[in-house]
């Protein structure tokens, strides 16, 4: 158990550079994540959502009930912010169907778990992370199939009840789960053991979702990879932009800015690489899109975290 808790450990030091070694080596060798798709995907981004369940305590719970203005501001935030920029970018850079559908179905996912951890690594607010995500999470099954709706449904036919089961399915009956099992098992050693490795789980897991998608989608992301990837860094980065500009503008404070600022960012890229190759399997490019995000949102919320940290000790030193 020492030895998985100490690889469990790696790979959250080093998920990003993880991921990216995962999608270079399938899209050379695809066949090794070929099997990743279907219902063997929703089950692989059903068990990373079983171990942010298995994080959380009534604590938790309580911190959403003695801060529910600020915890509603940030799911405000980020359901309005991300959703918008992303169908705004669509129209601005005239993307074409594919790519627009799958960069606004990335925009209306609730926040990603990573974003836990980068808002940890920043010296942020952990508990109001934690309470952003969770509340997000249980709202998307419902939030995310109408935004979707509401702003790709003239161009494309979407299926909401679909979404809806399948974002039911994958986030919020697993998330209840985990949480049902520390609830009764968390004070047992034993399930404090297993709990430590569930981060390196969450890491496999998302580098298998990854994986799938480059190994399926591989050829379409080197014809349109550039148009891809732009689309997405601007996406991401107006996002942590605005999100800071709303904290700050509330005068949240630093810890609580910088956790707003990642949470709105970030976004659950791996449940929105599950409903685009699950629902748009006639747009290719939408599952791509998806998929990049998975990469880069874990690549630049690390970066961003330690520019924060840096800021830190740069005062730190001036002071």
């Amino acid at each position: 158990m020492k030895v998985l808790q100490k690889i469990s450990l790696f790979l959250s030091n080093y998920t990003s550079l993880f991921i990216i070694a995962i999608a270079i080596v399938t899209a050379f060798f695809p066949t090794l994540f070929v099997w990743v798709k279907g219902d063997i995907q929703s089950t692989i981004l059903g068990v990373i959502m079983l171990s942010m369940g298995m994080t959380l305590t009534t604590d938790d719970f309580k911190i959403l009930v003695s801060k529910p203005i600020d915890i509603l501001v940030g799911a405000l935030a980020q359901y309005t912010l991300m959703p918008t920029i992303a169908f705004t970018l669509t129209k601005v850079f005239g993307l074409e169907p594919a790519i627009g559908v799958g960069l606004i179905l990335v925009g209306c996912c609730p926040g990603g778990v990573s974003s836990n951890i980068m808002s940890f690594l920043c010296r942020g607010d952990v508990a109001f992370s934690v309470g952003m995500t969770t509340v997000t999470t249980l709202l998307s099954p419902i939030v995310t199939p109408i935004l979707v709706l509401f702003l790709a449904g003239e161009s494309i036919d979407v299926d909401a009840w679909g979404m809806f089961r399948s974002i039911l399915l994958v986030t919020l009956l697993p998330v209840t789960i985990g949480f049902l099992l520390n609830f009764f098992f968390g004070k047992k050693e034993s399930f404090g053991e297993v709990r430590k490795i569930m981060p390196g789980v969450s890491v496999l897991g998302l580098a298998c979702i990854v994986g799938g998608v480059v190994a399926v989608n591989g050829s379409h992301f080197f014809t349109s990879g550039l148009v891809i990837f732009v689309a997405i860094f601007f996406h991401n980065a107006i996002g942590y932009l605005l999100g800071f500009i709303v904290g700050k503008g509330l005068r949240m404070g630093t810890a609580k800015n910088r956790t707003i600022a990642i949470e709105v960012g970030m976004q659950n890229a791996g449940l929105a690489t599950n409903l685009a190759s699950k629902h748009f399997t006639a747009l290719p490019e939408a599952a791509v899109v998806a998929a990049v995000s998975c990469v880069w949102h874990s690549i630049s919320g690390t970066i961003l975290a330690n520019l924060f940290v840096r800021w830190d000790n740069y005062k730190s030193k001036k002071g």
